[in-house]
């Protein structure tokens, strides 16, 4: 069995994920597309030393931001986990914002065809030239069964729709049907709770988490990300945390206008993950208190992970 708990980026998933470990005994694996990137830490909030000390993770710093890492590659990474966690008798806890590889994980990849750089890079130079939004009518005429599932401000899944399209001539709506059902008969048994937070609540969250990385250091590090450009794969360059800051080091606009652009494009984040984690069985677990509502949902999530009801 998995236990897996859901929530968007701030909403305190990671602490209660290490919470919940040290009373299960547990040890986790992280399911989150930059965290597998070394030296890319504050901005991916990246749990420090003393907290990998006490519970083992795994799934953190696996790859060089040179490497492209795919969900494949993450399903590797992960069964490799979970069977050397269970070689030593320990339950696994599932922890991460990254819905593409928690689908994966539990329910299977979706087999399309390989990518084609020369293919990927026409289309990429389309949506910075015209805008996302531009791909995103294109798609909307051509397969608006995947329009509708993708924000048109969604670079990233809009090139692979089309690249998918071009290369087998057929929409990837009607290809990825494998997931219309994903959790009928999934790879492993799982538990699964999600942190639900009202909007207003969560917004003031992002914003604070945005402020503890201003004085961690996320500027030195968006900047080492920025001074490296040339040689890292387009995955870390486009995560949310250090792409917001290149017009500043570029000398296009003032380190305000940077920071409130980070603010913006976390609470678009969130959104998205919201949407998406709202698609899986997981029981809702609303948090609301006066200390760390996170933390206090730990009763609440071990109870479904016990296979028990929850009010919500």
């Amino acid at each position: 069995m998995l236990f897996v708990v859901l929530g968007p980026t701030a909403s305190g998933k990671e602490r209660l994920a290490l919470a919940l470990a040290g009373r299960l005994g547990a040890e986790i694996i992280s399911v989150d597309s930059m965290k597998v990137y070394r030296g890319l830490d504050i901005g991916t909030a990246k749990p420090g030393a003393e907290e990998r000390s006490r519970i083992p993770h795994h799934g953190l710093d696996v790859a060089d931001p040179a490497e492209r890492f795919t969900a494949a590659r993450f399903m590797q990474v992960a069964e490799e986990a979970i069977a050397d966690v269970r070689s030593r008798g320990r339950p696994v806890v599932l922890s991460g914002g990254t819905a593409l590889y928690h689908m994966a994980l539990l329910a299977g990849l979706f087999e399309g065809p390989g990518r084609d750089d020369g293919l990927r890079r026409r289309l990429e130079d389309e949506a910075a030239r015209e805008g996302p939004a531009a791909l995103w009518r294109r798609l909307e005429r051509e397969d608006p069964g995947a329009a509708a599932r993708i924000h048109p401000n969604d670079a990233r899944r809009l090139v692979r729709a089309l690249e998918v399209l071009e290369l087998t001539g057929r929409p990837i709506s009607g290809l990825q049907r494998q997931w219309d059902a994903p959790w009928q008969a999934p790879r492993h048994p799982f538990r699964m709770a999600r942190l639900r937070w009202q909007r207003q609540a969560l917004l003031g969250r992002i914003a604070a988490r945005v402020d503890r990385m201003r004085g961690a250091g996320l500027l030195e590090e968006a900047k080492g990300v920025w001074e490296r450009r040339a040689r890292l794969s387009e995955t870390p360059l486009q995560a949310v945390a250090y792409k917001e800051f290149f017009p500043f080091f570029e000398g296009r606009e003032e380190e305000d206008a940077a920071w409130e652009r980070l603010r913006r494009h976390t609470a678009r984040l969130a959104k998205a993950q919201e949407t998406w984690f709202k698609r899986f069985p997981a029981q809702p677990v609303d948090c609301v208190g006066p200390g760390d509502p996170a933390l206090e949902a730990e009763d609440a999530v071990l109870r479904i992970w016990e296979g028990k009801e929850v009010e919500s």
